[in-house]
């Protein structure tokens, strides 16, 4: 089950997802697995391998554009070597005009997420770009949100995956999807390209009838979704002429990332199962023109 869900320990299994996923029609940002190094010298290691992976997808042909997690590169363990080593990735990046999105991880590093990508973003502004995350399920998320578009931010919304207090997330899912779906429309009709990170089809109905209420051109944002989560919606979205970016995830610590979304919400167990059920069940696009 977890090949399904990892594009191989290696880089070159990596590239080779990539290209079949662009085969199809879909874009793409490569996650290198890993997170909350506990030396120095692993963290400058994880950035020497995102050089080395904006150099190949740039030379593949493939879309430039990278995630990656601030506690892989040392935040909270040595904060001046997590900025010298985002420094580095997108000094890199700017050479490729590739894009560089920085993650979001639990609640406790978003202030710190955010004022080291403020600080560094200028490094290839106009040459790929960068971008942040917001978790629907935080509280603050409203007001982050109204700050990143006042600065032109790209970003990309997700649910979050994280268990958090409740003082800081809502607790119930009822009100992060209720979360998500407000701040998804402010984005849409708001933000400078946005992501819109979801497997969850009323919401991305809701997306799709949102921009075509308000004649918001396809090419304005994008859907994105996981890896091996979802196959035929990926597909469907793209026939139905939306962009679908995949989140693609390759390396040996593959496990806290596997184990993480399924231990964190127990939920998500069924979810990997009715994602398998419902692809076996709706094989493809070629039944359904529209999402």
């Amino acid at each position: 089950m977890v090949a399904r869900f990892v594009a191989g320990e290696t880089l070159e299994e990596a590239l080779r997802a990539l290209d079949a996923l662009h085969a199809t029609g879909l874009r793409t940002t490569v996650d290198i697995l890993g997170e909350a190094v506990t030396s120095a010298d692993a963290a400058r290691a994880a950035a020497d391998e995102y050089l080395v992976v904006v150099d190949a997808v740039a030379a593949r042909g493939l879309d430039r554009n990278v995630s990656v997690k601030l506690s892989q590169m040392g935040l909270g363990l040595d904060d001046d070597v997590c900025r010298d080593n985002v420094r580095r990735i997108l000094e890199r990046a700017a050479e490729h005009d590739a894009f560089v999105r920085i993650d979001m991880e639990d609640h406790a590093t978003t202030g710190a997420t955010l004022a080291l990508w403020r600080a560094l973003r200028p490094i290839n502004a106009g040459r790929g770009d960068s971008g942040v995350v917001i978790q629907a399920a935080l509280r603050r998320s409203p007001a982050d949100v109204d700050a990143l578009i006042a600065e032109g931010a790209r970003i990309r919304l997700c649910k979050g995956a994280y268990v958090e207090p409740a003082a800081v997330a809502y607790p119930d899912k009822a009100d992060v999807d209720a979360a998500y779906a407000t701040l998804m429309e402010r984005l849409l009709r708001d933000a400078t390209f946005p992501g819109i990170a979801t497997h969850d089809e009323h919401l991305i109905r809701r997306a799709v009838a949102f921009v075509r209420d308000q004649g918001i051109a396809p090419d304005r944002f994008e859907f994105q979704m996981l890896y091996g989560v979802r196959r035929d919606l990926q597909e469907r979205l793209v026939r139905a002429g939306f962009g679908v970016r995949v989140y693609v995830p390759y390396g040996t610590q593959w496990y806290p990332y596997f184990m993480r979304r399924l231990a964190e919400r127990p939920a998500n167990v069924a979810f990997v199962l009715r994602s398998i059920l419902r692809e076996k069940r709706d094989p493809g696009p070629e039944s359904k023109s529209r999402p």
